[in-house]
């Protein structure tokens, strides 16, 4: 269904002995009780302040609105435990543990106003010795000045739902917001953190049909908390406005009418996507199936586990420990992976990918390794490995005969793969090379018998799982990165033997990035030919151009494309291991 908010597996609001928990197992029941709370609206809250004084918080510029991550959660609704931790915190006296707020509420404010300035932590705390944590609550301290309890894995879940959303409907989101302000400048210069606060409260009554009350009442609070009581003034009554549009089916969005631009730009608010994506899609894929992207790219991801066969494992041995922590599944077209669409922090905290026994890959990034074709005895480099998902996936086909050197340029990305190939047991077989594939390929005389060129690109594939993406991208970055691409393909072309494979390969659905660069790419180098991958993956993956395709609305897994190229005998330069 189009414009349908992502479902929801857990929400709890805790932040006051006031008002009752609400636990919702599905978007169902979230809907249920949402149904049952819009008409209980605090009185105190909703009587702090008239109507018209939506406006009197106004403050600092809240600066660039573009960025964010996103990420998973578990499967079952866990038990409730006492309002405040006693594992770190505990019931503490310390007066800095504010009692008054919504815990998870003010840690999500404060990882959004983080992802505004750039600095946002990229994953989720989801391990307990991990000292980002601390680290994040220290940060969360020092700009609410007060400290929150540490929290639970429930709570983790909840930040992730909240950050991941929130990012995601973010123009939808501030549309609204403006449209309630009494005037632009006001939206223009509110203060950063009120600006989340708000956001937050938007999502909340929007997407996750939160009960209103708890809406108002926990969100009021923790901006009189965090800001000051007219800051909690301001808030309440814009959530009152937001409510009342909403029950009254008038929420004040943009007609589909106009030329293509204006309504790609409509779209572009009730989709939450950049304008110049949208334009750029419908371009490329129609109307009617860049509206099926937007909605999958606006719905919560499932993610893929894919087993370390080098190690001993079976698909069996990782279904039977999901089974055994309950968290559900599904078996994929490969069989070395199975998908999860909850569950993933109780596959964390059982430690599946400490213990090596899975990694987390897309299928989609399998079926590159698939084109790639990996055989016993082989030479193979990845000349863009990190962060090694492939790397690792093409070491465990080589049956413990061949190597595979990983390069990269990042020297701290590289170590990470590394050691990653130590957990898999893989390490004796993949050796790494920090360098710059272009001043590499000038000063090596290497040659391999296949040549993986996983190439940096927009992305624009996997949206679903990087909502940051989205903000981060610009219509301009595309042409340089279809500029660096051709460089690295050119590079990554003289380190191939004769004979040998070029596979090049990228995570967006793009043409110009991908098919029209192989295009490009012949006509420079005449000694390649382009060799179809029928045989290597599935039929509904390949194109009428031999080339590997996978599509988000079509396959259900991210976007991705790969193109293997043959070097002729006779073409290629000469050179030796």
């Amino acid at each position: 269904m189009e414009g349908v908010a992502p479902a929801v597996s857990l929400f709890r609001s805790r932040a006051s002995a006031r008002f009752p928990i609400f636990v919702a197992a599905d978007s169902g029941a979230a809907r249920r009780s949402s149904r049952k709370g819009r008409s209980r609206v605090s009185r105190r809250t909703l009587e702090t302040s008239p109507p018209g004084a939506a406006g009197s918080s106004a403050g600092r510029k809240h600066g660039s609105t573009e960025t964010a991550p996103r990420q998973s959660g578990i499967t079952r609704v866990p038990k409730l435990g006492p309002a405040v931790s006693t594992k770190r915190a505990g019931r503490s006296k310390d007066p800095h543990i504010s009692l008054e707020v919504s815990h998870h509420r003010a840690v999500a404010a404060v990882r959004l106003l983080r992802i505004e300035k750039g600095k946002a932590f990229a994953d989720l705390l989801n391990e307990k010795t991990n000292d980002s944590g601390d680290n994040e609550m220290g940060y969360v301290e020092r700009t609410l000045g007060f400290r929150t309890r540490y929290l639970e894995d429930r709570d983790i879940r909840l930040v992730t739902v909240i950050v991941a959303g929130t990012v995601r409907w973010k123009r939808y989101l501030d549309y609204l917001i403006m449209s309630l302000c009494t005037e632009e400048k006001m939206f223009r210069e509110m203060e950063p953190l009120l600006l989340q606060i708000l956001r937050i409260a938007f999502f909340e009554i929007l997407k996750l049909d939160v009960p209103a009350y708890a809406v108002v009442d926990e969100n009021v609070s923790l901006a009189k908390a965090a800001l000051r009581p007219g800051a909690g003034n301001m808030v309440n009554a814009m959530l009152r406005k937001l409510i009342l549009l909403k029950e009254t089916n008038s929420l004040p969005l943009p007609k589909i009418e106009g030329d293509d631009r204006a309504q790609a730009r409509a779209l572009s608010i009730i989709y939450s996507h950049p304008v110049w994506m949208v334009r750029r899609w419908i371009r490329f894929h129609g109307k009617d199936d860049t509206l099926r992207l937007m909605n999958w790219n606006n719905s919560d991801p499932h993610f893929s586990l894919r087993v370390n066969t080098s190690k001993g494992y079976t698909r069996a041995d990782l279904v039977k420990r999901l089974e055994s922590l309950q968290v559900h599944y599904e078996e994929s077209i490969m069989d070395e992976f199975v998908r999860i669409r909850e569950g993933m922090q109780a596959v964390l905290q059982a430690g599946l990918l400490k213990d090596g026994m899975c990694a987390v890959q897309d299928e989609s990034a399998g079926l590159v390794v698939s084109v790639v074709d990996p055989q016993p005895g082989e030479t193979i480099i990845d000349c863009c490995a990190a962060p090694g998902g492939k790397t690792l996936f093409m070491a465990s086909r080589l049956s413990g005969q061949g190597k595979i050197w990983a390069l990269d340029v990042n020297k701290g990305r590289l170590r990470i793969l590394m050691d990653a190939a130590k957990l898999h047991s893989l390490n004796d077989m993949i050796h790494d090379i920090h360098a710059d594939l272009r001043l590499y390929a000038k000063e090596t005389t290497a040659k391999y018998d296949k040549v993986l060129l996983d190439a940096p690109c927009s992305g624009l594939g996997v949206l679903s799982k990087r909502a940051d993406l989205r903000w981060n991208r610009q219509f301009e970055d595309l042409e340089e990165l279809m500029c660096l691409q051709d460089e690295l393909l050119d590079s990554a072309s003289t380190l191939v033997k004769p004979g040998g494979i070029l596979i090049y390969s990228t995570c967006s659905i793009d043409p110009e990035e991908n098919e029209k660069r192989i295009t490009a790419f012949v006509k420079r180098h005449p000694e390649f030919a382009i060799q179809s991958v029928c045989g290597y993956v599935p039929a509904e993956f390949i194109t009428d151009e031999g080339f590997y395709s996978s599509n988000p609305t079509k396959h259900s897994m991210d976007g991705a494309f790969a193109a293997r190229l043959v070097c002729s005998i006779l073409g290629a330069p000469q050179g030796h291991n």
